[in-house]
This record gives C-alpha cells, structure tokens and sequence, in this order.
C-alpha cells in the first residue's frame, strides 16, 4: 500500500508538466493535422488528404522540400568542421582562456537573429567585407554572388546555429577520461590515431546531439532564409507562411507544415538510430 501511494503521489508531482504539454504541444499538433485535412477555401470539396496529394504530386514542392532539408546539412556539416576543433581546443586551454572562447561561441545567442542576419547582409554584399578580401588578394577579378545565394545563406545559418553545435561537444569532450589518451599513446598510438581511434569515437554522442540542435534549427531558421536568401531562393518556413498570410491558404499550408514536420523528424530518428548502433558497437 505505501509503494503505491508513493507512485501516486509521484504521478502527480508530473501531472502539471504533462497538463502543459498536452495544452501547448499536442493539443495545437492536433489542432493542425486537423486543418490539414480540410479542404481548399476557395474550392468545394470534402475533407481528406487532398492537400498532402496537392503537395507531394508537385515537383517543384518536392524540390522546395529537398532544397530545405539539404541546406540543413550543408550548415550542420560546416557548423561540425568548424564547431569540432573549437570544442577540442576549449578542453586544452587554461581556465581563464576556455571561459573566453565560450564567450565567443555564446554570443550569437544574446545577439537577436534579426541584427547578425542584417549585419551578414552588410558583410556578404557585392561590396562587403568578404568580397573587398578577395578581390584585394586576387582571388576573383570580380565580386562573389554570396548575397540571395545558397552559398551565403549556408554561411550564416553556420555562425548563427554554431553554439548549438559547441556546447554539446564540449560538454561531451571534457568527460572523455584523459587517462584514455595517454594510455592509447603509451601503447604506440601516435596523435591522429588515437583521435581517430580513442577521442572521435567516444565524443559520438555530442556529435549527434549537436548535429540534431543545429539541424533543426538551421531548416526552421525562417528569418535568415528569407533575408539571406531573398526571394530568389524559396524554403519550407517561407512556403508555409506565403501559403498562410499571403494566400490564406490555412488548409494547405497547414499540411506542408505536417509534411515538414514529419521530413525533419525522420532525419532526426536516423541520426538517433545511427548513434545507438555505434553504441552498441563501442560497448556491445
């Protein structure tokens, strides 16, 4: 009888957070898929999945998802080639130096997405910064399209979304047991293989949690897509709202959102699924 009044009274220490979750989670989720499947106000018909059909029997939708999903990649690819070192350092740094670095790599944090992405606007320009460097070193004779092209809105999407790869890795790398290191050497190992045979494997599940963070809020990024990008280049977020405000197309702009969420989710899975087998491969 005490067990079971205890796990009662441990049920109900979470019923506000489940009462949260169900009224500002599920509940506006249902709420959605609901409208997805109404039919279009401007045309008659009953409520089905016409707007999921409308949306996947279209080749340039498709290539709208495609084009968002793999910016995405491209940004947690270059957030991770960059983001890996930056964390390694930080653990190999004095206290006050590493306290510094984070810093850095928190700043865009506290900084709002609408001023870094104008002042990229400033610095990708055809007379920015970047393009000022590389035509004085003589890399181009002409300036560089960074600005309303993919290139640029895979850039700033990196810098912006950097922190979200960093901590993780940190976080990760600094409970890494330095021992480990020095045993791998003791036995021979040089430096690159004992990253690639000790560090790399055992940092996996930062990588991963910060390859998830970074991705979804890189394909979800809809103010620097849309800044950025321009009306040149056409991404989900920005479908979705030219969908709901400009058209008043609710139903189908609400099945896009589904599709999208559905997309990222299954990415999200995979990488989940990708990091338990290497866990299971690391410690069986």
């Amino acid at each position: 009888m005490a067990s079971a009044s205890r796990k009662s009274r441990e049920w109900l220490l979470a019923l506000p957070l489940a009462t949260f979750f169900l009224l500002f989670f599920a509940a506006p989720l249902l709420l959605l898929l609901g409208i997805s499947l109404q039919a279009d106000p401007q045309m008659d018909g009953a409520a089905g999945l016409a707007q999921y059909t409308a949306f996947l029997t279209d080749k340039s939708n498709l290539r709208v998802l495609f084009d968002t999903l793999m910016i995405g990649v491209k940004a947690t690819l270059l957030c991770l080639f960059f983001g890996y070192p930056l964390a390694w350092l930080c653990t190999r740094v004095s206290a006050r130096l590493q306290a510094v670095l984070i810093f850095i790599v928190v700043l865009p944090i506290v900084t709002s997405v609408v001023v870094r992405t104008f002042a990229w606007i400033v610095i990708l320009g055809r007379r920015g910064i970047v393009n000022d460097t590389i035509m004085a070193l003589g890399l181009s004779a002409q300036p560089l399209r960074l600005l309303f092209a993919e290139p640029g809105v895979v850039i700033v999407l990196a810098q912006v979304q950097m922190p979200l790869m960093v901590l993780p890795l940190l976080t990760t790398l600094q409970r890494i047991d330095p021992n480990l290191e020095a045993a791998s050497s003791a036995l021979g190992a040089g430096a690159w293989r004992t990253f690639f045979k000790v560090t790399l494997p055992l940092s996996l599940p930062g990588i991963i949690a910060g390859s998830i963070l970074t991705y979804t809020a890189c394909v979800t990024a809809f103010v620097t897509q849309s800044l950025i990008g321009g009306s040149r280049l056409m991404y989900m977020p920005m479908m979705i709202y030219q969908q709901a405000m400009d058209l008043q197309n609710w139903p189908f702009a609400a099945a896009i959102s589904v599709i999208f969420m559905i997309s990222v989710l299954l990415i999200v899975a995979l990488l989940v699924g990708l990091a338990r087998t290497r866990k299971t491969q690391l410690y069986g």
